[in-house]
């Protein structure tokens, strides 16, 4: 594992490269597995589609996806002078549960990114909703400007819906910035996976829009086994790195759960582990680093349920996959819980040594982003080659863009 040192030299700069506009997929194809799908082997490139995956993969392959499901997070408010407001909800404020807030029938509070804000002052924002035969007024007042954030209070005069009933009805897929584009009906579906399941994500997790029921049946054939995590990706994961180097640059906050079922497998299993997506990724090395901590602290309450940005570049640990996994087991144990809750905000560069993941399907990703980082992690400087690959055979880029399968 690199040094703090070492880490800081990390240029960003020597992770950009040339994006024309003309190859970022705006629009998903009319059929998810008719995508590309380039797959480097060890420093072998080749091209296939991703109805090919299945023959691709190793038997005997653990697949690992994310089944969070992306909420309808941009709300639209009109004042009465006209002037539009825009609120982007990121992170549950009170209650601070995903599924409690999504439960919430009278009111509840959002960490929010508003739009417009220098028209927002102060006073309620209303915006009525027809649901069925009902119509809702929703409320939103400033509770907390933090600057870059605003912590908004909803309300809403009708018990009988939910606020996700609301969001529902009222909010607009937040697809990513970089499409130029309003959200449209194809996205509501398009920009969900078919395997989506807890609501909470802000961005989808892009690489498993590529899979469908057939892709997922086909699996099982190869002798390829599956699990399922939850992260909520973040808005960060639109933001360009901005620093010169690495280390000075914060990584946003993330939410995860992980079952028993899950720690069990990667414990038991004797194939590869392959992540499907770099929120896997992340999700499944913090799995490893929250285990070691709880090795050495078995009694953590919640709140110390967080790995931190450099964590694993300042703790060297040796603790064995299959020990840290247990304490996570054990901690299960103690506290009569079939799952866990925690947080992280690890950041994955070059250097980084995987303590879980073994392959990796993912798409490509922006210039000078911490996704780019994270594959050059894995792939080393051969993230140049499979770039210029793709670009001199037209694939496809970005969230609606064509995949990648990265195997060692």
């Amino acid at each position: 594992m690199k040094t703090d040192h070492q880490i800081s030299a990390i240029s960003v700069e020597t992770f950009d490269y040339n994006l024309p506009d003309e190859c970022i997929a705006k629009y998903p194809l009319e059929q998810r597995d008719k995508s590309k799908l380039l797959f480097w082997n060890n420093g072998k490139i080749s091209d296939h589609t991703f109805q090919q995956l299945p023959s691709l993969l190793p038997e005997n392959s653990l697949l690992v996806f994310n089944n969070t499901r992306v909420i309808r997070a941009r709300l639209h408010f009109t004042k009465k002078t006209g002037a539009r407001i825009e609120i982007f909800i990121l992170d549950p404020h009170q209650p601070s549960d995903y599924a409690l807030n999504f439960q919430q029938t009278r009111e509840c509070s959002w960490k929010c990114i508003v739009g417009n804000l220098k028209k927002w002052k102060s006073g309620e924002l209303t915006h009525a909703v027809s649901i069925g035969n009902e119509t809702v007024a929703i409320k939103a007042s400033q509770l907390e400007n933090n600057g870059d954030t605003v912590l908004v209070k909803f309300e809403w005069g009708n018990p009988r819906f939910t606020f996700a009933e609301l969001l529902d009805a009222a909010g607009s897929i937040p697809i990513p910035p970089y499409l130029n584009r309003e959200s449209e009906t194809i996205d509501q579906t398009r920009y969900q996976t078919v395997y989506s399941k807890i609501k909470g994500s802000v961005a989808a997790p892009t690489a498993g829009l590529h899979f469908t029921d057939e892709v997922l049946n086909t699996l099982s054939t190869r002798n390829i086994s599956t699990a399922e995590l939850t992260l909520h990706v973040g808005a960060g994961t639109f933001q360009p790195v901005k620093s010169e180097t690495i280390a000075r640059h914060e990584m946003h906050t993330e939410h995860f759960s992980v079952n028993r079922a899950l720690v069990e497998k990667l414990m038991s299993h004797n194939g590869k582990v392959i992540a499907v997506g770099t929120t896997s990724v992340r999700t499944l090395e913090s799995i490893y680093w929250l285990g070691c901590k709880l090795k050495e602290a078995p009694k953590s309450i919640a709140d110390e349920m967080f790995v931190e940005q450099w964590e694993p570049y300042q703790n060297n640990s040796d603790i064995e996959k299959t020990e840290a996994l247990g304490a996570i087991i054990s901690y299960m144990d103690m506290n009569h819980a079939d799952h866990i809750e925690a947080a992280t905000q690890i950041i994955i560069v070059p250097g980084y040594q995987f303590k879980i993941v073994e392959g990796l399907i993912t798409n490509f990703h922006q210039p000078k982003s911490t996704l780019l980082l994270l594959i050059s992690a894995y792939v080393g400087n051969d993230w140049q080659l499979i770039y210029a690959h793709a670009l001199t055979n037209e694939y496809r880029f970005l969230s609606y863009g064509d995949s990648n399968l990265y195997l060692k």
